[in-house]
């Protein structure tokens, strides 16, 4: 017998309309599986079998994060299908810090109305990020909350796990002073920040459309809403063949309170700041919002979304294997003796 509620859908929510979704989104979960999958979507569960041979201690690292007010930016341009990356991205991102390979990924989509397209097109940009990380899309879930949300809203989270095995985490006890720390540039101002960014650039009432010098002729909407880089691949790479001494995604708080996560006690992040790359949005951010440059560093990236901190010696060859794997990493600093967190000069 089909499922359908007539009373349910009179109170705002649309059971056939959440089988619709499903059925879109099919297409794009099938692109994500990889080895370890045991199910098809539509289960109580999402069940994978992770793989551990070779591993004396496989540890799993999870993570979950959501997308914030990024959101509102999809909303105003009418665009969706790039929000589902950044979810993937602020999650997979975190635990590759660790040192671990994302194996799965499950979202959770909260929307006002559940309309199947626009649901099918943000699983679409999961799918993607999924894809570009290596990891599968095994599960998620889509409420519907007439009267909480409004018709067109819609809130995105998600949740990752990876693994790793004891004596590959990442052990930040191993930086010491004269250690060189990497910059991987972002893509512009990823998934942190933008309710700052809103109202600095009176986001709500801007031309979003329209091609701005100042931007290499891009448009405010089109750069705000480029999707949050994923460092997955390159980072697995690199950590193949260097030993990496700390890891850091520059997300919310920015260089003061990230770049530190992955140093212990008694050094300290000394950044060049004419070394970093600034990317254009923050400039501007900067200038029409009148926000200090201390606040800036403060809060966004700046152009640096991930810092890998490896010994002198390795700082080449790091250089290289990041170059090959599409990361245009620059260096930005030292790791000193003493000090407190992170210094910009």
């Amino acid at each position: 017998m089909k499922s359908e509620s007539a009373s349910y859908k009179a109170a705002g929510v649309d059971i056939t309309a959440g089988y619709r979704a499903v059925e879109l989104m099919k297409e794009h979960v099938k692109r994500t599986k990889i080895p370890g999958v045991m199910d098809d979507i539509g289960g109580f569960g999402g069940m994978f079998a992770p793989p551990i041979a070779g591993m004396k201690e496989p540890i799993l690292v999870s993570g979950t994060d959501g997308v914030g007010t990024k959101i509102k930016l999809a909303f105003l341009m009418d665009k969706h299908d790039t929000v589902g990356i950044d979810a993937v991205a602020m999650c997979v991102n975190d635990i590759i810090c660790c040192g671990a390979k994302p194996l799965f990924f499950l979202d959770y989509i909260a929307c006002g109305k559940n309309q199947p397209e626009k649901i099918a097109a943000i699983v679409a940009g999961v799918a993607e990020g999924c894809v570009r990380s290596g990891c599968a899309l095994i599960g998620g879930e889509t409420a519907e909350h007439p009267g909480l949300m409004p018709e067109d809203e819609y809130d995105l989270a998600g949740f990752a796990v990876g693994i790793v095995d004891r004596s590959a985490v990442i052990d930040k006890n191993s930086v010491k002073p004269g250690d060189v720390i990497i910059a991987l540039p972002s893509s512009g101002v990823h998934s942190n920040g933008f309710s700052l960014v809103r109202r600095a650039l009176d986001v709500e009432n801007a031309d979003l459309s329209a091609p701005r010098a100042e931007l290499g002729g891009k448009s405010l909407g089109e750069t705000l809403l480029t999707p949050t880089r994923l460092y997955v691949k390159p980072i697995l790479a690199l950590l193949e063949q260097v030993k990496v001494h700390g890891i850091s995604h520059i997300t919310g708080g920015g260089f003061y309170e990230n770049i530190p996560r992955c140093l212990p006690d008694g050094v300290s992040a000394k950044i060049e700041r004419s070394a970093v790359k600034v990317l254009p949005i923050f400039d501007l951010i900067a200038k029409e919002g009148n926000v200090p440059e201390r606040d800036m560093f403060n809060t966004f990236n700046m152009g640096v979304g991930m810092s890998v901190v490896v010994d002198a010696a390795d700082a080449e060859k790091a250089l290289a294997i990041l170059k090959e794997n599409g990361e245009d990493a620059y260096v930005i600093g030292e790791v000193v003796a003493g000090g407190e967190g992170c210094v910009i000069c």
